[in-house]
C-alpha cells in the first residue's frame, strides 16, 4: 500500500487547518498514495483553554471530521486523522483526544481515545498538564483494515509499552503514533521509542507529527518537534521527515512483518510472570 504521511503545522484556527490538510491529501492521492496519516491534533494546536472553548466542537457537529470523511471519499483513500480535539459531554467539560481510521467510503472504522495524558514538568519554564483539558482514554483499539490490522495510539502513549504490546498480540502488524511532541523530549526520545516498540512488536511503526512554531489567536507560542517518522518491524529508520512541513511516502507491506517475527518471534514467548 502506497503510504503518505502529512508533517504539518496546525495553528488554532480549524477551518484554516481543515483546507490546508485537505489540499496535501489531494496530492498524496494525486501522488499515488492509497493511506494518507495526519499528526495529533490535526485540527487545533492551542495553549489556550478559552480559545480551544471557543473553536473545538462535538464530534457530530465537527468540521474538520466532517471535511476530512468527504475528502477521502473523494479520493477513495483510507485516512488516519491522528487526532482531533473534541468536546465531550462529560460533566468536568473536558476535552477528548480522539484518533479515526477512515475508509475510502468515508465511514468510521475505528476511533481511540488517548489513554495517557501528558503531565510532565519537561524544564523549568515548560511545563504540561494535558489531564486538566483532556480526559483519558481507557480502551484500546485494533482497526481492520484493507491492508492489515492497525493498533492505535497517540504522542504520549509511546512510553507504555505494555499498551503496544497488547495491540501487536491482538493481531495489529502496525502502529500508528500521530504526535504534538515536545522539541525537548522529542530531540532526547522520540526516535529511541519508536524504534524500541517497533523491534519489540516485530510491527510498521507509523508517525505523523505536528513540527515548528505553531499560529496562534492567543496563549502562550507551542512548538513541536516534527520530524515524522517510519519504523520498519526490524526497527530501521525509513522516514525522519525533519522540521519541515509537507509529505513523505513509502510503501507498506506485511512481508516485512513477517520476515521479522520468523528472526526474533518474541510475541510468542510471552510468559507469565509473578510480581516482585
Amino acid at each position: 500500500m502506497r503510504t503518505a504521511l502529512l508533517q504539518i503545522t496546525s495553528s488554532d484556527d480549524p477551518a484554516a487547518n481543515l483546507d490546508m490538510v485537505r489540499a496535501m491529501m489531494a496530492e498524496a492521492a494525486d501522488r499515488g498514495a492509497g493511506f494518507i496519516l495526519t499528526p495529533e491534533v490535526t485540527n487545533c494546536v492551542s495553549t489556550s483553554g478559552t480559545r480551544q472553548r471557543e473553536v473545538l466542537q462535538h464530534e457530530e457537529d465537527d468540521i474538520t471530521l466532517a471535511g476530512l470523511r468527504e475528502q477521502a471519499a473523494e479520493l477513495g483513500v483510507w485516512l488516519l486523522i491522528g487526532s482531533l480535539g473534541l468536546k465531550t459531554h462529560d460533566a468536568d467539560g473536558r476535552f477528548a483526544n480522539r484518533s479515526f481510521m477512515i475508509d475510502p467510503q468515508g465511514g468510521i472504522v475505528a476511533r481511540y481515545d488517548k489513554i495517557h495524558m501528558f503531565d510532565v514538568q519537561v524544564t523549568e519554564t515548560e511545563t504540561f498538564r494535558e489531564s486538566a483539558s483532556y480526559r483519558p482514554g481507557s480502551r484500546a483499539v485494533i482497526a481492520e483494515t484493507a491492508f492489515g490490522k492497525v493498533g492505535m495510539t497517540i504522542c504520549y502513549d509511546i512510553r507504555f509499552p505494555h499498551l503496544h504490546a497488547a495491540l501487536a498480540q491482538g493481531g495489529a502488524t502496525i502502529l500508528t503514533v500521530p504526535a504534538a511532541f515536545s522539541p525537548v523530549t522529542g530531540a532526547a526520545h522520540w526516535e529511541p521509542l519508536l524504534r524500541a516498540r517497533a523491534i519489540e512488536t516485530g510491527c510498521w511503526v507509523i508517525a505523523p507529527a505536528q513540527t515548528g512554531e505553531h499560529p496562534k489567536t492567543r496563549g502562550k507560542t507551542r512548538q513541536t518537534h516534527g520530524h515524522s517518522m517510519v519504523v520498519t518491524p526490524w526497527g530501521e529508520v525509513l522516514i525522519d521527515a525533519g522540521t519541515q512541513t509537507g509529505i513523505h511516502f513509502f510503501d507498506l507491506d506485511d512481508r516485512s512483518v513477517t520476515e521479522a517475527r520468523r528472526r526474533v518471534p518474541s510475541l510468542t514467548h510471552v510468559r507469565p510472570f509473578d510480581g516482585p
